[in-house]
């Protein structure tokens, strides 16, 4: 039995509250016009988290940067400069926009999410009005599939 087929489906709450937070902060850079790069956030076991985010090149090349972070930080045990131990948890956020049955796309934040010994997966949340604080709006996130685990 190959090591994904072991892995429980469903989102520990630790990994909701990371998911959750992370939204959220984008949500609120976006309200008020901010630009949304690749955000990071990565937990360790003792809840001590770090934080990255990519900006330098496409959007393409800035997830798999992020992506490759989560790798990285798992090779190494962690980041000791950002007081992370070996990490079991991971949230990334990043614009993009969705498809409509009719071509037409719409503005969107993108979230991937896992953890160790679960199925990761990915969500997205449409958004209008960046920049107009209260007048903001998003809708609750939606799946958008199931991804290749990071840890």
């Amino acid at each position: 039995m190959a090591a994904d087929e072991c892995r429980r489906d469903g989102v520990s709450s630790e990994l909701d509250v990371l998911s959750s937070t992370l939204m959220g902060d984008a949500f609120d850079m976006l309200a008020t016009g901010d630009e949304v790069n690749v955000l990071l956030v990565v937990q360790d076991e003792d809840g001590n988290a770090g934080s990255y985010e990519f900006s330098d090149d496409g959007i393409e090349q800035c997830i798999e940067a992020a992506r490759s972070k989560v790798l990285e930080l798992r090779h190494a045990m962690g980041d000791e400069e950002a007081g992370l131990g070996l990490p079991v948890r991971y949230a990334l956020a990043y614009e993009g926009a969705v498809g409509d049955d009719d071509g037409s796309y719409q503005d969107a934040l993108m979230l991937e999410f896992g953890e160790r010994g679960y199925k990761s997966y990915s969500a997205f949340s449409y958004f209008e009005g960046r920049g107009e604080g209260d007048g903001f709006r998003w809708t609750e996130p939606a799946p958008a599939g199931e991804l290749e685990p990071l840890i």
